[in-house]
Protein backbone atom coordinates (compact mmCIF):
# COMPACT_ATOMS: atom_id res chain seq x y z
CA UNK A 1 0.00 0.00 0.00
CA UNK A 2 0.84 3.63 -0.67
CA UNK A 3 -0.05 6.86 0.68
CA UNK A 4 -2.90 8.22 -1.88
CA UNK A 5 -1.86 11.73 -1.80
CA UNK A 6 1.84 10.75 -2.29
CA UNK A 7 1.22 8.49 -4.93
CA UNK A 8 -1.13 11.24 -6.93
CA UNK A 9 1.72 14.10 -6.49
CA UNK A 10 4.17 11.22 -8.33
CA UNK A 11 2.00 10.84 -11.44
CA UNK A 12 1.15 14.15 -11.64
CA UNK A 13 5.30 14.86 -11.60
CA UNK A 14 5.14 12.08 -14.68
CA UNK A 15 2.18 14.03 -16.78
CA UNK A 16 3.91 17.24 -16.36
CA UNK A 17 7.36 16.15 -17.01
CA UNK A 18 5.74 14.96 -21.09
CA UNK A 19 3.48 17.81 -21.14
CA UNK A 20 6.32 20.24 -20.39
CA UNK A 21 8.56 18.84 -22.83
CA UNK A 22 5.50 18.74 -25.90
CA UNK A 23 5.18 22.43 -24.47
CA UNK A 24 8.71 22.68 -25.49
CA UNK A 25 9.34 21.31 -28.33
CA UNK A 26 6.36 22.81 -30.08
CA UNK A 27 7.69 26.55 -28.39
CA UNK A 28 11.05 26.31 -29.53
CA UNK A 29 11.33 28.40 -32.26
CA UNK A 30 9.89 31.94 -30.15
CA UNK A 31 12.15 30.79 -27.08
CA UNK A 32 15.45 29.98 -28.77
CA UNK A 33 15.09 33.30 -31.00
CA UNK A 34 18.02 34.96 -28.68
CA UNK A 35 21.46 34.87 -30.07
CA UNK A 36 23.69 33.84 -26.76
CA UNK A 37 27.07 32.82 -26.99
CA UNK A 38 27.39 29.17 -24.77
CA UNK A 39 29.34 30.08 -22.11
CA UNK A 40 30.65 27.94 -19.49
CA UNK A 41 31.46 28.54 -14.98
CA UNK A 42 35.49 28.65 -15.72
CA UNK A 43 34.71 31.54 -18.49
CA UNK A 44 33.08 33.79 -16.27
CA UNK A 45 37.01 34.32 -14.56
CA UNK A 46 38.47 34.65 -17.99
CA UNK A 47 39.17 38.40 -19.47
CA UNK A 48 36.24 39.53 -21.78
CA UNK A 49 39.14 39.84 -24.81
CA UNK A 50 40.11 36.01 -24.42
CA UNK A 51 36.27 34.95 -25.03
CA UNK A 52 36.28 36.52 -28.29
CA UNK A 53 39.73 33.85 -29.78
CA UNK A 54 38.04 30.99 -31.09
CA UNK A 55 39.68 28.10 -30.02
CA UNK A 56 39.76 24.12 -30.97
CA UNK A 57 37.49 22.28 -29.34
CA UNK A 58 39.36 19.89 -26.16
CA UNK A 59 39.75 16.52 -26.27
CA UNK A 60 40.44 15.95 -22.66
CA UNK A 61 38.82 17.79 -19.56
CA UNK A 62 40.18 17.47 -16.13
CA UNK A 63 38.35 18.82 -12.59
CA UNK A 64 39.00 18.75 -9.04
CA UNK A 65 35.89 19.21 -6.40
CA UNK A 66 36.67 19.99 -2.78
CA UNK A 67 33.59 18.17 -0.98
CA UNK A 68 31.86 19.76 1.31
CA UNK A 69 28.31 18.36 1.92
CA UNK A 70 25.81 16.28 3.17
CA UNK A 71 23.91 12.90 2.72
CA UNK A 72 21.42 10.93 4.61
CA UNK A 73 24.03 8.04 4.51
CA UNK A 74 27.01 9.69 5.23
CA UNK A 75 26.18 13.12 7.04
CA UNK A 76 28.24 15.99 6.86
CA UNK A 77 31.28 15.02 4.69
CA UNK A 78 34.31 16.81 3.36
CA UNK A 79 37.13 15.90 0.78
CA UNK A 80 38.04 15.78 -2.83
CA UNK A 81 36.24 14.24 -6.04
CA UNK A 82 38.31 14.27 -9.68
CA UNK A 83 37.36 13.32 -12.67
CA UNK A 84 39.03 13.25 -15.75
CA UNK A 85 37.36 13.42 -19.40
CA UNK A 86 39.15 12.53 -22.42
CA UNK A 87 38.67 11.10 -26.08
CA UNK A 88 40.38 8.36 -27.73
CA UNK A 89 41.41 8.43 -31.38
CA UNK A 90 39.24 8.04 -34.24
CA UNK A 91 36.76 10.01 -36.43
CA UNK A 92 33.72 8.84 -34.06
CA UNK A 93 35.48 8.66 -30.74
CA UNK A 94 33.37 9.35 -27.72
CA UNK A 95 34.21 10.43 -24.35
CA UNK A 96 35.56 8.43 -21.69
CA UNK A 97 35.74 9.46 -17.74
CA UNK A 98 38.09 8.18 -15.21
CA UNK A 99 36.89 9.63 -11.53
CA UNK A 100 38.38 9.28 -7.98
CA UNK A 101 36.95 10.63 -4.90
CA UNK A 102 38.26 10.36 -1.13
CA UNK A 103 36.38 11.63 1.39
CA UNK A 104 35.66 11.31 4.92
CA UNK A 105 32.43 12.09 7.06
CA UNK A 106 31.10 12.94 10.57
CA UNK A 107 29.99 9.34 10.82
CA UNK A 108 33.91 8.35 10.60
CA UNK A 109 33.03 7.07 7.20
CA UNK A 110 36.55 6.62 4.95
CA UNK A 111 34.77 6.35 1.38
CA UNK A 112 37.09 5.90 -2.00
CA UNK A 113 35.85 5.28 -5.16
CA UNK A 114 36.92 4.80 -8.31
CA UNK A 115 34.87 4.65 -11.21
CA UNK A 116 35.86 4.09 -15.54
CA UNK A 117 33.94 4.38 -18.04
CA UNK A 118 36.23 4.51 -21.19
CA UNK A 119 36.00 3.93 -24.86
CA UNK A 120 38.92 3.01 -26.80
CA UNK A 121 39.66 2.11 -30.70
CA UNK A 122 37.46 4.04 -31.95
CA UNK A 123 34.42 3.24 -29.88
CA UNK A 124 35.65 -0.62 -30.80
CA UNK A 125 36.50 -1.71 -26.82
CA UNK A 126 34.52 -0.72 -24.07
CA UNK A 127 35.62 -0.45 -20.24
CA UNK A 128 33.83 -0.48 -16.64
CA UNK A 129 34.59 -0.22 -13.57
CA UNK A 130 33.31 0.22 -10.24
CA UNK A 131 36.51 -0.13 -7.42
CA UNK A 132 35.36 0.50 -4.08
CA UNK A 133 37.24 0.65 -0.31
CA UNK A 134 35.17 1.86 2.42
CA UNK A 135 35.31 1.79 6.15
CA UNK A 136 31.84 2.38 6.40
CA UNK A 137 28.61 2.88 8.68
CA UNK A 138 25.58 2.08 7.17
CA UNK A 139 21.93 1.44 8.44
CA UNK A 140 19.79 -1.44 7.73
CA UNK A 141 16.59 -1.28 7.44
CA UNK A 142 14.94 -5.01 6.55
CA UNK A 143 13.75 -6.44 3.11
CA UNK A 144 10.90 -5.59 0.78
CA UNK A 145 9.67 -2.03 0.21
CA UNK A 146 6.60 -2.49 1.95
CA UNK A 147 9.06 -1.41 5.12
CA UNK A 148 7.70 2.16 5.23
CA UNK A 149 3.75 2.05 6.19
CA UNK A 150 1.39 4.33 4.87
CA UNK A 151 0.54 7.25 7.26
CA UNK A 152 -2.80 6.08 7.47
CA UNK A 153 -1.80 2.84 9.48
CA UNK A 154 1.13 4.80 11.96
CA UNK A 155 0.90 8.77 11.68
CA UNK A 156 3.69 8.78 14.10
CA UNK A 157 6.13 6.45 12.10
CA UNK A 158 9.71 7.50 11.22
CA UNK A 159 12.76 5.95 9.55
CA UNK A 160 14.24 6.04 12.79
CA UNK A 161 11.91 3.45 14.19
CA UNK A 162 13.18 0.52 11.74
CA UNK A 163 17.14 1.63 11.88
CA UNK A 164 19.45 -0.86 12.86
CA UNK A 165 22.84 1.07 12.82
CA UNK A 166 25.94 -1.22 11.54
CA UNK A 167 29.62 -0.34 10.89
CA UNK A 168 31.44 -2.38 8.69
CA UNK A 169 34.34 -2.75 5.94
CA UNK A 170 33.90 -3.08 2.34
CA UNK A 171 36.33 -3.49 -0.86
CA UNK A 172 34.64 -3.63 -4.67
CA UNK A 173 36.27 -4.29 -7.23
CA UNK A 174 34.02 -4.69 -10.24
CA UNK A 175 35.53 -4.49 -13.91
CA UNK A 176 34.40 -5.54 -17.33
CA UNK A 177 35.67 -5.20 -20.74
CA UNK A 178 33.15 -5.73 -24.02
CA UNK A 179 34.23 -5.66 -27.58
CA UNK A 180 32.16 -4.52 -30.31
CA UNK A 181 31.21 -7.19 -32.48
CA UNK A 182 28.41 -4.88 -34.86
CA UNK A 183 27.51 -1.54 -34.89
CA UNK A 184 26.49 -0.51 -31.07
CA UNK A 185 26.65 -4.12 -30.19
CA UNK A 186 29.31 -5.14 -27.77
CA UNK A 187 30.04 -8.32 -25.76
CA UNK A 188 32.35 -8.64 -23.42
CA UNK A 189 33.27 -10.29 -19.91
CA UNK A 190 33.61 -9.16 -16.12
CA UNK A 191 35.41 -9.67 -12.97
CA UNK A 192 33.39 -8.77 -9.37
CA UNK A 193 34.60 -9.26 -6.11
CA UNK A 194 32.92 -8.65 -2.88
CA UNK A 195 34.33 -8.64 0.60
CA UNK A 196 32.99 -7.66 3.68
CA UNK A 197 34.89 -7.49 7.26
CA UNK A 198 34.41 -6.16 10.71
CA UNK A 199 31.02 -6.05 10.44
CA UNK A 200 29.60 -5.14 13.92
CA UNK A 201 25.72 -5.34 14.22
CA UNK A 202 25.23 -2.50 16.75
CA UNK A 203 22.13 -3.88 17.98
CA UNK A 204 22.43 -7.37 17.64
CA UNK A 205 22.04 -8.64 21.36
CA UNK A 206 21.92 -12.71 21.16
CA UNK A 207 21.57 -13.01 25.14
CA UNK A 208 18.89 -11.25 25.41
CA UNK A 209 17.21 -12.58 22.39
CA UNK A 210 17.24 -9.20 20.62
CA UNK A 211 17.40 -9.87 17.04
CA UNK A 212 18.02 -7.96 13.64
CA UNK A 213 17.45 -8.62 10.12
CA UNK A 214 21.35 -8.90 9.07
CA UNK A 215 21.10 -11.55 11.28
CA UNK A 216 18.09 -13.34 10.94
CA UNK A 217 18.49 -13.60 6.62
CA UNK A 218 22.32 -14.80 7.25
CA UNK A 219 21.76 -17.41 10.20
CA UNK A 220 19.44 -18.78 8.24
CA UNK A 221 20.92 -19.27 4.83
CA UNK A 222 24.30 -20.40 6.71
CA UNK A 223 26.29 -17.45 6.40
CA UNK A 224 28.72 -15.92 8.98
CA UNK A 225 27.64 -12.56 9.99
CA UNK A 226 30.84 -10.93 10.81
CA UNK A 227 32.72 -11.74 7.74
CA UNK A 228 31.52 -13.20 4.19
CA UNK A 229 32.89 -12.78 0.07
CA UNK A 230 30.67 -12.70 -3.13
CA UNK A 231 33.26 -13.33 -6.01
CA UNK A 232 32.64 -14.37 -9.67
CA UNK A 233 32.47 -14.08 -13.06
CA UNK A 234 30.38 -12.17 -15.87
CA UNK A 235 28.88 -12.22 -19.44
CA UNK A 236 28.19 -9.03 -20.25
CA UNK A 237 26.04 -7.85 -23.57
CA UNK A 238 26.20 -4.29 -24.28
CA UNK A 239 24.27 -1.98 -26.72
CA UNK A 240 25.12 1.95 -26.55
CA UNK A 241 23.96 4.44 -29.14
CA UNK A 242 24.37 7.60 -27.23
CA UNK A 243 26.07 10.64 -28.82
CA UNK A 244 27.95 11.51 -25.10
CA UNK A 245 28.71 9.19 -22.57
CA UNK A 246 28.67 12.11 -20.08
CA UNK A 247 25.93 14.03 -21.31
CA UNK A 248 23.64 12.57 -23.66
CA UNK A 249 21.20 14.11 -25.40
CA UNK A 250 19.97 11.45 -27.47
CA UNK A 251 20.79 7.88 -28.12
CA UNK A 252 20.00 4.13 -25.73
CA UNK A 253 22.15 2.38 -23.91
CA UNK A 254 21.11 -1.33 -22.78
CA UNK A 255 23.54 -3.42 -20.35
CA UNK A 256 22.45 -7.61 -19.46
CA UNK A 257 24.92 -8.94 -17.33
CA UNK A 258 24.64 -12.33 -15.87
CA UNK A 259 26.97 -12.81 -12.93
CA UNK A 260 28.27 -16.50 -11.62
CA UNK A 261 29.73 -16.47 -7.92
CA UNK A 262 30.90 -19.80 -7.33
CA UNK A 263 31.79 -21.18 -3.59
CA UNK A 264 35.66 -20.78 -3.32
CA UNK A 265 35.76 -21.04 0.22
CA UNK A 266 33.69 -21.66 3.56
CA UNK A 267 32.64 -18.14 4.06
CA UNK A 268 30.67 -18.02 0.42
CA UNK A 269 28.02 -20.03 -1.04
CA UNK A 270 27.27 -20.69 -5.05
CA UNK A 271 24.72 -18.01 -6.42
CA UNK A 272 23.96 -16.35 -10.08
CA UNK A 273 22.93 -12.77 -10.66
CA UNK A 274 20.81 -10.75 -13.27
CA UNK A 275 21.69 -7.09 -14.07
CA UNK A 276 20.08 -5.37 -16.82
CA UNK A 277 20.08 -1.82 -17.30
CA UNK A 278 18.49 1.27 -20.32
CA UNK A 279 18.91 4.34 -20.40
CA UNK A 280 16.68 6.37 -23.38
CA UNK A 281 17.22 10.14 -23.99
CA UNK A 282 14.92 11.88 -26.70
CA UNK A 283 16.15 15.42 -27.58
CA UNK A 284 13.00 17.86 -27.35
CA UNK A 285 13.84 20.42 -29.64
CA UNK A 286 15.73 20.90 -33.09
CA UNK A 287 17.29 24.34 -31.98
CA UNK A 288 18.31 23.40 -28.52
CA UNK A 289 19.96 20.09 -27.04
CA UNK A 290 19.38 21.06 -23.80
CA UNK A 291 15.75 20.02 -23.89
CA UNK A 292 15.98 16.35 -22.98
CA UNK A 293 13.68 13.58 -21.49
CA UNK A 294 15.55 10.88 -20.38
CA UNK A 295 14.61 7.26 -18.78
CA UNK A 296 16.30 5.53 -16.70
CA UNK A 297 15.31 1.76 -15.40
CA UNK A 298 17.62 -1.49 -13.99
CA UNK A 299 16.31 -4.45 -12.61
CA UNK A 300 18.88 -6.46 -10.42
CA UNK A 301 18.05 -10.39 -9.45
CA UNK A 302 19.30 -12.80 -7.24
CA UNK A 303 18.66 -15.63 -10.03
CA UNK A 304 19.80 -19.21 -7.56
CA UNK A 305 21.48 -19.43 -4.72
CA UNK A 306 21.60 -17.00 -1.92
CA UNK A 307 24.21 -13.81 -1.14
CA UNK A 308 24.55 -12.58 1.98
CA UNK A 309 22.80 -9.86 3.45
CA UNK A 310 24.67 -6.54 2.47
CA UNK A 311 25.19 -8.24 -0.94
CA UNK A 312 21.53 -8.65 -1.64
CA UNK A 313 20.21 -5.70 -4.44
CA UNK A 314 19.63 -2.44 -2.81
CA UNK A 315 19.19 1.03 -3.60
CA UNK A 316 22.12 3.58 -4.24
CA UNK A 317 24.28 0.92 -4.95
CA UNK A 318 24.77 1.14 -8.83
CA UNK A 319 27.62 2.56 -10.10
CA UNK A 320 27.38 5.88 -9.83
CA UNK A 321 25.89 5.73 -6.66
CA UNK A 322 23.02 7.63 -7.86
CA UNK A 323 19.85 5.54 -7.83
CA UNK A 324 16.57 6.29 -5.44
CA UNK A 325 17.53 10.48 -5.15
CA UNK A 326 15.38 10.91 -2.19
CA UNK A 327 15.93 7.72 0.22
CA UNK A 328 19.00 6.76 2.29
CA UNK A 329 21.42 4.82 0.39
CA UNK A 330 20.36 1.06 1.16
CA UNK A 331 17.13 1.65 2.59
CA UNK A 332 15.04 -0.52 0.54
CA UNK A 333 16.71 -3.87 0.29
CA UNK A 334 15.51 -7.38 -1.44
CA UNK A 335 15.99 -10.45 -3.07
CA UNK A 336 15.31 -8.91 -6.61
CA UNK A 337 15.29 -4.88 -6.63
CA UNK A 338 13.51 -2.95 -9.35
CA UNK A 339 14.08 0.84 -10.23
CA UNK A 340 12.67 3.17 -12.52
CA UNK A 341 13.26 7.18 -13.23
CA UNK A 342 12.25 9.69 -15.66
CA UNK A 343 14.02 13.49 -15.98
CA UNK A 344 13.30 16.38 -17.93
CA UNK A 345 16.71 18.67 -18.65
CA UNK A 346 16.04 21.99 -19.60
CA UNK A 347 17.80 25.28 -20.10
CA UNK A 348 17.35 28.51 -17.46
CA UNK A 349 19.86 30.95 -19.01
CA UNK A 350 20.34 31.34 -22.65
CA UNK A 351 23.88 31.19 -22.77
CA UNK A 352 23.67 27.33 -21.41
CA UNK A 353 25.28 27.85 -18.36
CA UNK A 354 22.51 26.87 -15.64
CA UNK A 355 20.28 24.67 -16.61
CA UNK A 356 17.48 22.55 -14.51
CA UNK A 357 16.29 19.08 -14.36
CA UNK A 358 12.23 17.69 -13.18
CA UNK A 359 12.64 14.24 -12.16
CA UNK A 360 10.68 11.61 -10.68
CA UNK A 361 11.54 7.57 -9.81
CA UNK A 362 10.14 5.06 -7.96
CA UNK A 363 11.75 1.64 -6.23
CA UNK A 364 10.31 -1.73 -5.61
CA UNK A 365 12.05 -4.82 -3.95
CA UNK A 366 10.91 -8.23 -2.95
CA UNK A 367 11.31 -10.26 0.79
CA UNK A 368 10.86 -14.45 -0.22
CA UNK A 369 10.58 -15.07 3.59
CA UNK A 370 7.52 -13.32 3.58
CA UNK A 371 6.48 -13.78 0.52
CA UNK A 372 6.61 -9.89 -0.79
CA UNK A 373 6.42 -9.72 -4.80
CA UNK A 374 8.19 -7.53 -6.77
CA UNK A 375 6.18 -4.37 -7.66
CA UNK A 376 3.39 -5.55 -4.72
CA UNK A 377 4.83 -2.34 -3.20
CA UNK A 378 6.61 0.87 -4.50
CA UNK A 379 8.48 3.64 -2.89
CA UNK A 380 7.57 6.82 -5.10
CA UNK A 381 9.86 9.95 -5.07
CA UNK A 382 10.55 13.13 -7.12
CA UNK A 383 12.71 16.24 -7.23
CA UNK A 384 14.29 19.04 -8.61
CA UNK A 385 18.01 19.77 -9.80
CA UNK A 386 19.94 22.87 -10.82
CA UNK A 387 23.34 22.11 -13.26
CA UNK A 388 26.25 24.59 -13.69
CA UNK A 389 28.27 24.36 -16.82
CA UNK A 390 31.90 23.64 -15.76
CA UNK A 391 33.03 22.69 -19.40
CA UNK A 392 31.67 23.05 -22.98
CA UNK A 393 33.47 20.37 -24.89
CA UNK A 394 32.45 17.39 -22.68
CA UNK A 395 29.19 18.91 -21.83
CA UNK A 396 29.80 18.47 -18.33
CA UNK A 397 27.60 20.02 -15.51
CA UNK A 398 27.89 20.36 -11.44
CA UNK A 399 24.70 19.01 -10.56
CA UNK A 400 22.59 19.83 -7.44
CA UNK A 401 19.47 18.18 -6.50
CA UNK A 402 17.23 17.84 -3.38
CA UNK A 403 14.50 15.09 -3.48
CA UNK A 404 11.48 14.08 -1.98
CA UNK A 405 10.16 10.24 -0.55
CA UNK A 406 7.59 8.98 1.85
CA UNK A 407 8.82 10.38 5.18
CA UNK A 408 12.30 11.29 3.36
CA UNK A 409 14.42 13.82 1.88
CA UNK A 410 17.82 14.24 0.62
CA UNK A 411 20.23 16.66 -1.24
CA UNK A 412 22.66 15.84 -3.27
CA UNK A 413 25.75 17.69 -4.95
CA UNK A 414 27.85 15.83 -7.99
CA UNK A 415 29.76 15.93 -11.08
CA UNK A 416 28.14 14.66 -14.42
CA UNK A 417 25.22 13.53 -14.63
CA UNK A 418 22.76 10.96 -12.59
CA UNK A 419 22.12 9.08 -15.97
Amino acid sequence: MIRYSFVNFFLTCLVLLSFQGKIVAQNTSEIETVNCPEKSLPELFKKKDSLLVVKPSKSNFFIIIPVIGSQPATGFMYGVTSQYTFKGKGAEAKYSTLSLGVNYTEKKQLIINFKNNVMLMNNRITFSGDWRYYIFTQANYGLGTDIIPTVRINDNFTIDDITEPMDYNYLKFHQTVSWRVKGNFYVGTGIHIDQYSEINDNNLDIENEIFTAHYNYNTANGFSNSEYYVNGLSLNLLYDSRDNQINSNSGLFGNINVRMNPALNNNQKPSSMLYTELRYFIPLSKTNKQHVLGFWTYGQFVTSGVVPYLNLPAIGWDQRSRAGKGYVQGLFRGNDLYYFEMEYRFPISCNQLISGTLFSNFTSASDTDRNIKLLQYIQPAAGVGLRILIDKATRTNLIANYAWGIQSKAFYLNAGETF
